[in-house]
């Protein structure tokens, strides 16, 4: 009887947990949990502090997901070491955890700028976890004036989460827009113009400099003042267990497409791995929730003698808000082929006859059928691409594409 070990307690394990079932119900897993609570869906915790959604609600599987599936949780506990030739995990307290096949999920750990006067702030926050949300919610009043370091996504669900909670919300970042990484100046002045429109105020292309107690010098010599803080300037994959113990990283925990590391028996799933961009040919970390799940799926078969392999990845990211959607994916390289309406703007890249990648504001419906070009590497000349550039369905593929998909029915 094989036993495996999951370090993390996120979408990738679960997907572990379910790719091992699938091949072998009798092994023995063990999960260890950083954080003292069963699997939740992460990018959930801005609608929880909105009132959108409650802890029952948010949770990724059932409460009895563990149980069914044989699986034992330690929670509350951190790896410290992995030791390959042994075949041994080291956690915090110093407990020894024995493995067959371990796979590394352990996801992704904010990254606090080194600010000076930092440390004069009391009420300072991150906005990853759980915990993180409900302990900001603590420290807010009608009257709170807040202010939040990035404008990327983790920023921007932060503000909107708790708009109805504070006063005042300043969001700065040192780049020259919001969501800089997923979108360009023009699609990102669309979404600025909408977080304005709810009351949010931006200082962008400024940082902070210092920390004065409760005002912020920015590097412009502006002052902002404030009474809670918080720091969503970016993360960092979680590599060190794999680093330390002579395994291959990057910004990410090197994997290949079956989701192996360079050590033996230890496999990496999720958000602390970095993969193949399939859109850039680049080996970059797609921190995805649906991703991590099907990396961590793909571990698990692996790691219970199954064959199965992932070579189909690019990044992906969705969000709304106040009724506004915005969807990206893949790559921007390439020629660009741009539709405005009143309701947004749609643009698709593409290059060498593939879709490599797009960006869509407004109506996002149907934008599947465009994640589904570039995953599969559908040629454009093989559909009626003109028409699926403005309507977007299954009509243009051909009657032989339907045929074998939905058995002849449109």
């Amino acid at each position: 009887m094989k036993n495996y070990v999951i370090i993390g307690n996120g979408a990738a394990a679960v997907g572990v947990i379910e790719g091992i079932r699938s091949l072998d119900r009798d092994g023995k897993i063990t999960v260890v949990s950083r954080e003292n609570r069963h699997v939740y869906c992460r990018p959930l915790i801005s609608y929880l502090l909105e009132g959108k959604t409650d802890e029952n609600l948010m949770l990724y599987r059932p409460e009895d997901f563990y149980e069914r599936n044989g699986v034992k949780v330690i929670y509350g506990k951190s790896a410290e070491s992995l030791d390959p030739k042994s075949k041994k995990v080291i956690l915090g307290n110093g407990e020894a955890l024995d493995y067959d096949e371990i796979c590394i999920a352990a996801g992704s750990s904010p990254f606090v700028p080194p600010i000076e006067g930092l440390e004069s702030v009391k009420k300072r926050h991150s906005f990853m976890t759980l915990d993180d949300a409900e302990a900001l919610a603590a420290d807010l009043t009608p009257d709170s004036e807040v202010l939040i370091i990035g404008a990327g996504l983790i920023g921007l669900k932060c503000a909107e989460g708790i708009l109805g909670r504070c006063k005042k919300i300043t969001v700065c970042d040192l780049a020259p827009r919001v969501l800089s990484s997923i979108l360009d100046s023009d699609c990102a002045a669309i979404m600025q113009k909408r977080l304005e429109q709810m009351g949010i105020e931006f200082l962008l292309g400024d940082t902070v400099s210092r920390f004065e107690g409760e005002k912020a010098i920015m590097q412009s010599g502006a002052a902002v003042g404030f009474d809670v803080l918080v720091t969503a300037v970016g993360v960092r994959a979680n590599t060190s267990l794999v680093k330390s113990a002579g395994g291959e990283t990057g910004r990410g925990i090197s994997v290949d497409t079956r989701m192996r590391t360079t050590l033996p028996s230890v496999y990496a799933a999720g958000d602390c791995t970095e993969s193949l961009d399939i859109t850039s040919g680049v080996k970059k970390v797609m921190a995805i929730m649906p991703l991590a799940y099907i990396q961590g799926r793909c571990a698990g078969i692996n790691m219970a003698g199954g064959d199965e392999e992932l070579n189909n990845s690019f990044p992906m990211n969705s969000i709304g808000f106040n009724g506004l959607h915005c969807m990206s994916a893949g790559s921007y390289d390439g020629d660009c082929w741009e539709q405005k309406t009143e309701r947004g703007i749609k643009r698709l890249y593409t290059k060498d006859n593939l879709l490599k990648g797009f960006i869509i504001i407004g109506d996002i419906d149907r934008a599947g059928i465009y994640t589904s070009l570039i995953r599969n590497k559908t040629p454009l000349d093989s559909v009626d691409f003109e028409l699926l550039k403005k309507s977007p369905s299954l009509a243009p593929f051909g009657k032989a594409f339907r045929d074998e998909k939905l058995g002849g029915v449109i």
